[in-house]
């Protein structure tokens, strides 16, 4: 199926003649990572004081960049998890500035391993070992352990979400939301909106890739929750969340059906669905009305949830 652009908000347009969509599979991911890596970043939007920590654990260090907009004690603390389809991203992640800027509190942004190289449980591991320490060492970070999210976008959404999970049946440490901007977590993409094919930024054939490198294989229905929480059968019990997907987005229809799980799973939940939004499309063009309503729109949700 091929997707109407007519149907893409037309502020949102312009950004896809420039941001060709990605074609990544195992062949050229070490390519594209350079590729990235070699163009120049932009300065940050906020100023904020960052610093790095590393956590031990098992499988070796864990790094976390902590951002905070000051030094007061009993900040709230949102867990973040970088997007990038499972494969790319790092913890230096602009969005983590931002909220910890526009919501004076800590983010612990986290530097999770990637596939194919370490796929799953490898990443979620390392984010489970850096909720751990973030609870374990709030006093020390100067933080309030009863006014703690978790959240992410895009991969990092659906990392949150499989962490969301993970957490309920290990430790289960009080949360008091989690924050999903377009989570990828599904691996099948069997709804109407997976079906098309031309998706701008993140396509049908590249999630599949990134899907197929994560899981190192196809494992179908019989992947795991925590890899994909579109696979979970039992939502309850789960922090309170907020959903939200562009109407154009290859996840819309995933999302939108995991959302309704939550809900009938008497979760609290927000839903918002951005008409003419793409994947990612807030992020290369934040000056967009659609844009910037997406971003007042989780920036109250989150902010609600840490009061």
């Amino acid at each position: 199926m091929i997707l109407d652009y007519n149907k893409i908000d037309p502020e949102l347009l312009a950004a896809i003649r420039e941001l060709p969509a990605l074609n990544i599979n195992r062949d050229n991911i070490a390519r594209i990572r350079q590729t990235l890596a070699a163009q120049p970043k932009p300065p940050s939007t906020v100023s904020v004081l960052g610093e790095t920590h590393s956590i031990p654990t098992p499988d070796g260090a864990v790094t976390v960049q902590v951002y905070r907009k000051s030094d007061r004690k009993g900040q709230p603390a949102v867990l973040w998890i970088h997007g990038g389809g499972y494969i790319l991203g790092s913890a230096e992640d602009e969005r983590a500035r931002v909220i910890a800027a526009t919501l004076d509190c800590t983010v612990c942004s986290v530097d999770y391993r990637l596939a194919p190289e370490h796929p799953f449980p490898a990443g979620s591991n390392d984010c489970y070992a850096a909720l751990e320490w973030l609870f374990t060492e709030a006093d020390a970070l100067g933080i309030d352990a009863s006014r703690v999210a978790i959240g992410g976008a895009s991969a990092g959404g659906g990392m949150a979400a499989g962490l969301a999970l993970m957490n309920r049946d290990k430790a289960n440490h009080t949360l008091v939301f989690q924050l999903l901007i377009y989570p990828m977590i599904d691996n099948l993409h069997a709804t109407e909106s997976g079906r098309y094919e031309n998706h701008p930024i993140w396509n049908q054939g590249t999630s599949f890739n990134a899907w197929e490198m994560y899981l190192d294989g196809t494992p179908g229905e019989q992947a795991s929750p925590y890899a994909a929480a579109a696979r979970a059968t039992d939502l309850t019990g789960l922090p309170p969340a907020y959903i939200c997907v562009g109407s154009e987005d290859l996840f819309r229809d995933e999302d939108l059906e995991y959302a309704r799980a939550l809900v009938a799973a008497n979760v609290p939940t927000e839903i918002a669905v951005f008409p003419g939004m793409y994947h990612g499309g807030e992020g290369f063009v934040p000056q967009a009305a659609v844009s910037k309503r997406l971003t007042r729109s989780f920036m109250a949700a989150l902010g609600d949830a840490l009061r």
